[in-house]
């Protein structure tokens, strides 16, 4: 499909004895890009980056004030409970950024005090 929409198709071979890798001796017999090396990928790379990559201005990076990142922790620890939460709610119900947010729930983990679950979740630990 990548091929079909006119993108770089590249493979690494595999042994034709390895049954597993007969979809990249595939891709390559149907003209997708040998890969032995890293140089091999940025060979590739290097002229299509130079075309499309757009330059950017980096955004200033806006400091979080210590009194609001105390009320995001005593926010985010009133919406926590001991049944996981989908972290979208935490966002939407607090008021608060995605990235304080994801921040405040961070440390809360490295601390041991918020477990992670699958699809999104977390909950007290």
């Amino acid at each position: 499909m990548a091929g079909e929409q006119g993108r770089e198709v590249m493979a690494v071979p595999g042994s034709p004895l390895d049954p597993r890798c007969h979809g990249s001796n595939d891709l390559i017999r149907n003209g997708a890009a040998l890969i032995e090396r890293v140089e091999d990928i940025l060979t590739i790379l290097t002229p299509q980056q130079r075309r499309t990559t757009p330059v950017v201005a980096a955004s200033p990076v806006t400091p979080v004030d210590d009194g609001d990142l105390g009320r995001a922790h005593l926010e985010i620890e009133r919406l926590l409970s001991p049944s996981p939460a989908l972290v979208d709610d935490l966002i939407r119900l607090s008021g608060l950024s995605a990235a304080i947010v994801q921040m405040v729930l961070t440390e809360k983990e490295l601390a041991g005090a918020v477990l992670r679950h699958p699809g999104n979740r977390v909950s007290l630990a």
